[in-house]
Parts: structure tokens; C-alpha cells; sequence
């Protein structure tokens, strides 16, 4: 139910009716007044708690921005470069958001707290004047008129007349003060339909403007997320790492099952820590040392591990003989002489295999004893015709039948039919043109013979001599050139290798729509068995995922890489990618800085001091200086690599 009106002509009248609706409306004004406070009040909360929650989400924001993600290893994937550069995207994101939401929090006190309270003091404090007048006017008007009321009639006409006269204005001022309070009351109440409202609406106006700043945001973000989400659940947070991780977790575990005496692949002879017997005026002590030793110099190194100084000897072996039980109350020992000192240096080892490991490595007097095999290899395998002849009917028997299979070569076959198929062909018994039964040998036992002779091999069909280059040129950062390089490195293969990657790549690129085996999850099962390390460390497992870019590489780009000899195009300059560290260097200096002062490049000599290439006189070097890097050659020579310029070309290469 709404209020009464309040009607002007009640005013002169001043009924008790009157009153109790005027009462009604003084009530409802102060509970709006109320209202309009506490609504002041949680409106400096809220814009409080938005300028904190401002504060917070900036600090997270720079929080992102600030952090670098190491990946292990000298170089970076293209997925996990997207994936490091995420945390810079989501941090632009969020300060974006913010930048939004100050100018909503800037807004909040012109747009509802100033008008609110202005209405409040305003107007509702306008009518509260006017009630005191009111008030004030009423009683005095009552008050003049009882005293007017009370005057004898036996008093002069004149005098009457008088008291008449001022009652009348008296009278008059009540009225007045009547009507302009009912006025005002039903203003103030008619007003703050849209006074305080329309402060509320605009707030409002400036939210939805900031959450429509996020729908916006949001929906130009989108795109990206996606991708991200597909690199981080399909390609590389998933596939690369899982595969990463089981080749780890395996080496892992063979070195944990690996007998005492296993030394593990290392640029010395031996290395590792020894005790050595360091004779002191009131006897001796036995000091921890980290040594090494190489054999081809005969150069013996200990470095000090309590000594926070930089202590490190380095001698050059004489002899080693192995340290009698009897002789000496400590296990494990045996004594050394050397160029640079006198006597003998009594060193214990941290167990008899270890000792044993380094006195076969000093040859010392004990016999030398053989290391055990870490695994338990397989008999290696040759590539030959054999092998080529097995390949070509895999690829037969799966183009057949097996093409339209999902996953085939994701799915694994039963160890011992694959175990018994690859006996069947590689046995020393079986015919060298031996023929697949195909009702004999189902698709996944075909796909994992395939694979595990791949990964017999004595040699992985992309070689050790190349393996490096491989990485490489994996790791550049301009993605022609890493075809381009790859290209190159393909054709310094043997022909034996070369045929066999042609053969199998030509079948994987041309079929693996058919069976929903994307290119990069191909890379991924044949990286590790095409290519592999020669040493088995966790720093080579951690390129098993290079390893899978240049198989992806050569599947995408079969005929690029494998039935062109030669390249088309010119090659961009060669340029390796960036360690990360450097990478963010150079994105953290300005532009200026980074072209001219930051850094520095290294001025390459003048022609003329240089020797002239083989067939050219040097008269034909001019005095200039060459760029500082040089497009490579388009052509490539499989035997010789990149060619010469023309006019240099047919003395070095005959192509």
C-alpha cells in the first residue's frame, strides 16, 4: 500500500488526519534516509574490497610476468617456447582486466557515493529543515492563538482589531510554513525515484561495462587457449613428456639394478670421490677429495670439498699399485706415485669394485677386470638386405589390410607372437628371401616387429656421426631452415640408411590420414627408434623430444627432404635458437639497445686475410668485408654438403 496524499488544503484545516498521513510520510523519509546511509556505507566497502582485490590480482599478474620457465636441456621446443610465453599472455590478460576495473573503481565514487550522499544532505535534509520550521511555526502559531483567544471582549475595539490583524499574520505564516513542508516532503518523495536510482543504475552501467571488458577479452583469448589446451593435452604435455619420462624412469632403473662397478658415460677415464691419507705432525687424516682421471694425458686432478677455496692439485700419474691388506689398517686402498712429488699418495676407495674401476683405469697391478653389461642386449642387428626385405613386406601386409586400423602403431602386440616373428626372420636358419604368411601374423604383432627392428639396430638408421647435427638443426629457430638442414643431413646418410628412411617415411606420409595417426604422434613413436643416442644419460633423454621433431620433420616433408637432391630456394642465414636465458635478454632489452649497444658482434676480418679457396687466384679476393651471416649455398652435394658459388663451384663439386 503506498502512501497518502498530502493535499494542500488539509494544510489550513491541520486535522488529526492530516497529521497521521504527514507522520507517515516523515517515517517512510527516514527510513529512506536510513537506507541511503547504509547504502553509503557497503558502497565504500565494496569499492574497498574492488581496490584490493585490484591490488591482489595486479601482484598475480606480476607474479606471471616475472616468472621464467627452465626447461632442462640447452634449447627449447616451439611447444614448450608457447608454453613458457603462456604465463606473459595470461598476466597481459589479467592487467588488461585491471586496467578495466580502476577505471571502474575511479568511477564509483563520482557515479553513487557524491550523488547519494548529495541527495541525502540535500534533499532530505532540506525537508528536515523545513519539518523544523514546521514544528516551530506550529507551536508558536497555537500558542499566539490561545493567548488570542483568551482576550476579554470588554477591551477596546481598537485594541481587538490590532490582536485581530496579527493573528491574521500570524495565521499566514503558519500556513505558509504548512504548505512549503508539504511540498517539500512530496517532492523529496517523488524525487528519489530517480535521484539515487539513477546513481545505482550507472554504477551498474560501469560493471556490466568491465565484465563486458572480460566477455571481450575472453572471446579474443579464445583462440589462443585453444591452442594451448591442444598443446599442453595432445602434443607436448602429455605424448612428449610421457614418453620422455618412461625413458628416464627405465634408465633409471637399470642404473639402480646395475652391479657396484658400473661407471657411468663421462668425458674422463675415471672420476669420482676418494679418500686420501694426508700425513699431520701428530699422525695422519683421511681428507674427501673429487677426482679425476685421464688416461691419454695420464693427468690426475683432486679437488677439496671442505676447503671453500678454490683447491684444485693436478698431477701427472706414474704408476698405481694396489695397497697389501696387511699393510695398512683401511679397506679399499691403493697407493700412486707422481711426476710432481716424491713418495707415494695413499688413496682409498668407497668400496673394492670402485677401486677395482679405478686401478683398471690407471692400469694399475691388478687384473684388469670387465665390466659387466649394464642391459641385457638384444643380438645386434646389420641393416642388409635381410632387413630391407623384412621392412618392404611389413609395409606390403599393413598397406593391404591394415591401413584403416585407428592407432596402428600406437597399439603394441603380444610380446611373444612379436618375439617369435622376428626369431622366424632373423634366425641364422631362415632364407634371406623369406616371406611373410599373412594369415599367420596379425596388424599389431606386424607394426611392433616393424618397430623393434628399428630399435635393434646396431645403429639407429639416422646415425651417431649425425646425431648431433640432427639436433641441431632441430633446434634452429626459423622453421625452412630446419627442412633445409635436415635435407642436407639426410644426404650425407648412407645409401643403405637413406633407402630404408625412404621407404618407410614414403609410407607413413602417404597413409597416415587412414588409420587417425597425426604426423607429430608418428614422430613421437618412431623419434626414439630412428634416432637415438649413443649414450644413455638423462640429458639425452631429455632430446628424445628433438629427436621426434626431425622424424616429424622428414615425414611432413618427404619429398622435400628424401626425392629432392637438391634445394630450390635460397636458405635464410643460419642461425641456432637462443637459450632461453639469452631469449629473454634480448626481449627484456628496448629495441635501440638490442640493434646497436647490447650486443656486441664480433667484426669478421677482411677478405684479403684470409686464404684464397682452392682454383682461385688471389687477386680475385677483394678488400671487403664479408656479412656477418652469410645465406648458405642453395645447392647441396650428398657426399661434399653445400656447394660453392658458381664461379667456385666446379672444382669442388662435379653437380
Amino acid at each position: 500500500m503506498g502512501l497518502p496524499t498530502l493535499e494542500f488544503s488539509d494544510s489550513f484545516l491541520d486535522s488529526p488526519e492530516f497529521r497521521e498521513r504527514l507522520q507517515c510520510h516523515e517515517i517512510e523519509l527516514e527510513r529512506t534516509n536510513s537506507f541511503i546511509k547504509d547504502l553509503i556505507k557497503d558502497g565504500n566497502m565494496l569499492v574497498s574490497a574492488l581496490k584490493s582485490l585490484s591490488i591482489a590480482v595486479q601482484r598475480f599478474s606480476q607474479s606471471l610476468q616475472e616468472f621464467q620457465f627452465e626447461c632442462i636441456g640447452d634449447a627449447e621446443t616451439d611447444d614448450e617456447i608457447s608454453i613458457a610465453q603462456s604465463l606473459k599472455e595470461f598476466s597481459q590478460l589479467l592487467s588488461t582486466m585491471e586496467e578495466e576495473r580502476k577505471r571502474l573503481i575511479q568511477n564509483a565514487d563520482d557515479v553513487l557515493i557524491s550523488p547519494l550522499e548529495r541527495f541525502r544532505k540535500e534533499q532530505i535534509g532540506a525537508v528536515k529543515e523545513g519539518k523544523k520550521q514546521f514544528d516551530k511555526e506550529t507551536e508558536r502559531y497555537y500558542s499566539v492563538l490561545e493567548k488570542h483567544l483568551s482576550l476579554s471582549s470588554k477591551k477596546k475595539d481598537s485594541h481587538l482589531q490590532e490582536a485581530d490583524t496579527q493573528m491574521s499574520k500570524d495565521r499566514q505564516v503558519f500556513y505558509d510554513a504548512s504548505l512549503q513542508y508539504v511540498f517539500k516532503i512530496q517532492e523529496v518523495q517523488e524525487r528519489k525515484k530517480f535521484e539515487f536510482v539513477e546513481p545505482l543504475l550507472a554504477f551498474l552501467q560501469g560493471l556490466f561495462t568491465f565484465y563486458h571488458e572480460g566477455y571481450e577479452l575472453a572471446s579474443e583469448f579464445e583462440p589462443y587457449k585453444q591452442q594451448l589446451q591442444f598443446n599442453l593435452r595432445s602434443h607436448f604435455a602429455r605424448n612428449n613428456f610421457e614418453s620422455t619420462r618412461a625413458e628416464v624412469e627405465r634408465l633409471m632403473r637399470r642404473i639402480r639394478s646395475a652391479e657396484e662397478d658400473f661407471k657411468a658415460p663421462s668425458s674422463f677415464t675415471m672420476e669420482g670421490y676418494l679418500y686420501i691419507q694426508e700425513k699431520r705432525p701428530l699422525g695422519s687424516i683421511w681428507t674427501r677429495y673429487y677426482c679425476t682421471y685421464e688416461k691419454s694425458s695420464k693427468m690426475f686432478t683432486m679437488s677439496s670439498t671442505e676447503s671453500r677455496a678454490a683447491n684444485r692439485q693436478m698431477f701427472r700419474l706414474r704408476s698405481c699399485v694396489r695397497r697389501k691388506r696387511d699393510s695398512i689398517d683401511k679397506r679399499f686402498c691403493f697407493d700412486i706415485e707422481v711426476v710432481e712429488r716424491h713418495g707415494v699418495i695413499t688413496l682409498q676407495a668407497l668400496s673394492e669394485a670402485n677401486r677395482r674401476l679405478w686401478m683398471e683405469a690407471m692400469d694399475g697391478k691388478e687384473p684388469i677386470y670387465t665390466l659387466p653389461s649394464l642391459l641385457s642386449k638384444k643380438e645386434e642387428t646389420f641393416l642388409n638386405e635381410a632387413g630391407l626385405n623384412f621392412v618392404k613386406q611389413c609395409i606390403s601386409l599393413i598397406e593391404t589390410r591394415g591401413l584403416t586400423t585407428p592407432g596402428l602403431y600406437r597399439t603394441g602386440g603380444v610380446n611373444s607372437k612379436v618375439q617369435r616373428l622376428m626369431t622366424s626372420v632373423f634366425a641364422s636358419t631362415a632364407p634371406a628371401d623369406l616371406h611373410l604368411d599373412a594369415d599367420a601374423w596379425d596388424n599389431k604383432t606386424i607394426t611392433s616387429g616393424l618397430k623393434d627392428y628399428f630399435r635393434c639396430l646396431a645403429e639407429p638408421v639416422l646415425t651417431y656421426r649425425l646425431h648431433k647435427e640432427f639436433l641441431k638443426a632441430a633446434k634452429y629457430d626459423d622453421q625452412k631452415y630446419r627442412v633445409r638442414a635436415i635435407h642436407a643431413l639426410v644426404h650425407k646418410l648412407p645409401e643403405k640408411n637413406r633407402a630404408l628412411l625412404d621407404l618407410l617415411t614414403n609410407h607413413l606420409y602417404n597413409n597416415c590420414s587412414q588409420n587417425l595417426m597425426t604426423v607429430s604422434n608418428l614422430g613421437m613413436i618412431f623419434g626414439p627408434t630412428l634416432m637415438r643416442s649413443q649414450e644413455e644419460t638423462v640429458a639425452a633423454m631429455m632430446n628424445i623430444k628433438f629427436q621426434n621433431i626431425v622424424v616429424e620433420i622428414i615425414i611432413e616433408n618427404h619429398h622435400k627432404v628424401l626425392l629432392s637432391s637438391r634445394l630450390l630456394h635460397p636458405l635464410p642465414p643460419q642461425r641456432l635458437a637462443c637459450p632461453p636465458q639469452q631469449r629473454r635478454l634480448l626481449r627484456s632489452l628496448p629495441p635501440k639497445a638490442a640493434q646497436t649497444g647490447a650486443i656486441k658482434k664480433t667484426p669478421v676480418p677482411p677478405l684479403t686475410s684470409r686464404r684464397p679457396l682452392p682454383g682461385l687466384p688471389p687477386s680475385s679476393l677483394r678488400p671487403s668485408r664479408l656479412p656477418l651471416c652469410p645465406p648458405p649455398c642453395p645447392l647441396y652435394c650428398p657426399q661434399r654438403g653445400p656447394c660453392l658459388p658458381k664461379e667456385t663451384q666446379t672444382p669442388l663439386c662435379p653437380q
